[in-house]
Formats: C-alpha cells, structure tokens, sequence
C-alpha cells in the first residue's frame, strides 16, 4: 500500500500561503509567459559559496555539502535544458531542495547548504520548512520525487523560473526519538506543483540561489 508522510502536507500548506503572502499574490496561478514573478530580485551574496553548481547528491561544491542519509532519498527524474544558464539553475533548485532536507536532517536552518542555496524568500521558505519539521519532532525517510519540470528565463537572464512536480507519498515523516515511521492513506494531498525563481549570484560563478518558491497543493495534475 501507497504511503505518505504526515508532516509534509501540513508543512507545505503553511509555508505556500506564507510565501503567497509574502510574494504579493493571492493565488498559486504560474506567472505570464512574459515575467517571472519575483525576477527583479537581485541575489544576495551567500554567506559561503558554491560555485560550480552540483548536478548530483552528494557533491561538495566548494565544501558545501548538499550529502543527505541514506534513507533519505530525493530523485529528480527531469531533462537538463540546453541552455546552459537554465540548466545550471536547474541543477541549483535541486540542491535547493537538498540542502531543506538536510537541514531537516541536521535540525538546523544555519548549514552552510541552505544560506548557499536561497536567499530572500526562498531562504524564509527553507527555514520555515525545516522549523516544522523541527518542531513536530520529525525527521523524513523514503523517496520524493521531482518530475515534469519545465525552465524560463527572464529576459534580462538574471534569473530562471524552475517549475516542476512533486510525489511525496513515499516520502514519510519518522519520529526523531522513537523512530517511528508516520504513515497515512494516499491521496492527492502527496503531489504539489512547484514554481521556484532562481536568481544568478553575481559574485559567484555558475551558483544560482531559490530567491522565490510557490507551492500549489494537492496539484491535480501532477498526479
């Protein structure tokens, strides 16, 4: 039987209107085909970098670990795009995603993966996402899987929207102290439908920070 984790879509649900709030938007409708939302953000310099980007888990880039435990595995089933901007910023929203659950891994929004990745709003997502788990006790186990992504790039190339799907329900939450696995019935709840604008740090070569993310739950069509 399909399983899925309880913390997932409680925490995605309160950080997605966080961040629609933040974002000045009310809906989780895609940006127009002519202008990434949140694309005029500029990068902040991060505190430690990672320059060139890691296409895989477990790259160091510049001693930034991205590495996460062994029953915790994040897939990316998705295509590189040819241009090599959109592809390295695709590359980044990955160990964007990696550095979250490593923190969650750690029990800490200060490794040195998160403040490389994200910055702005995407750093304020990370850490509301890891505080969650943080505060619920909970670690994670299992696969998440990340498919059907498509890129687009602001015309000044500066930054890169990253959309794609998201399939948690074998992604389970495990209690911190007891280890135990928490386990519910499948439903639509286990896919969510992601928008990240990922912006180009100046001051580093090939790194790409998550400066905005969107979540649409419980995304019909990612199921």
């Amino acid at each position: 039987m399909k399983r899925r984790t309880l913390p997932v879509a409680a925490a995605l649900t309160a950080t997605a209107v966080l961040l629609l709030t933040a974002c000045g938007s009310g809906d989780d409708k895609p940006a127009d085909n002519d202008k990434i939302a949140g694309a005029d953000q500029g990068a902040e310099t991060p505190r430690q970098s990672a320059s060139p980007s890691a296409a895989q888990a477990g790259d160091k880039p510049d001693g930034v670990d991205v590495s996460l435990p062994k029953d915790m595995n994040l897939v990316f089933d998705w295509e590189k795009p040819k241009d090599a901007n959109e592809a390295a910023a695709m590359d980044d929203a990955a160990n964007f995603l990696r550095a979250i659950y490593r923190g969650v891994d750690k029990r800490t929004t200060k490794d040195a993966a998160v403040t490389a990745y994200a910055t702005g709003g995407g750093l304020h997502y990370a850490q509301v996402q890891i505080n969650e788990w943080i505060k619920g006790g909970w670690t994670a186990t299992g696969t998440r899987r990340h498919y059907d992504a498509t890129t687009r790039s602001a015309p000044n190339g500066k930054s890169v929207e990253v959309a794609f799907c998201a399939d948690t329900g074998r992604f389970l939450g495990k209690e911190v102290k007891t280890g135990k696995v928490l386990k519910t019935e499948p439903s639509l709840k286990d896919f969510g439908y992601y928008k990240i604008v990922m912006v180009k740090v100046p001051t580093a070569e090939s790194l790409w920070q998550a400066s905005k993310v969107f979540v649409e739950g419980s995304a019909e069509k990612c199921r």
